[in-house]
């Protein structure tokens, strides 16, 4: 088959592979702007980047209910994949990074406090960049500490489970 073909033939997943998966980082956008903005809008990110997890945790188990059809198990498979998915990315994508950019911005408005003589407002703004940029970088390795964590806990259930089937 032709890589284009191949390529346009594959399934979109649409929290995975479009614009819709910058909704799970609304909440580290909310943080980052914490100091700016009333705390309503920090929690309405949250709101945003919490129905992301769940609408991605359904529809990962829809997915595993067509793909297991009617055979024996199904509700097993569908629950794990729902489980899966909103553990791992209620923790990879709002829990570990919401804290992390909260705990950055904290810092350094703390410190540029400390150190300089910045007007509040510029300490404020000063602040929100710190922690908008600091997103890229902490993502992956969120990710990947995610996925150990999960791998080490509980993914061995899901695996036993499976052994005894």
């Amino acid at each position: 088959m032709d890589p284009i073909e191949e390529k346009t033939s594959k399934t979109v997943d649409i929290y995975r592979d479009t614009w819709v998966r910058f909704l799970g980082y609304a909440n580290e956008v909310g943080e980052a702007f914490r100091a700016l903005v009333p705390k309503s809008f920090v929690w309405g990110s949250y709101a945003v980047a919490t129905a992301y997890v769940t609408a991605d945790a359904v529809d990962k188990g829809k997915k595993a209910a067509v793909a297991h059809g009617d055979n024996p198990g199904k509700t097993t498979r569908v629950a794990v994949a729902v489980v899966d998915t909103f553990v791992w990315q209620a923790l990879a994508s709002v829990i570990i990074p919401g804290f992390t950019i909260n705990r950055v911005c904290a810092a350094s408005l703390h410190l540029l406090g400390k150190t300089t003589k910045l007007p509040l407002p510029v300490r404020k703004w000063t602040t929100t960049a710190i922690g908008l940029s600091t997103i890229p970088f902490i993502i992956s390795p969120i990710d990947r500490g995610v996925d150990y964590l999960l791998d080490a806990s509980i993914r061995k259930v899901y695996n036993e489970e499976e052994k005894h089937k």
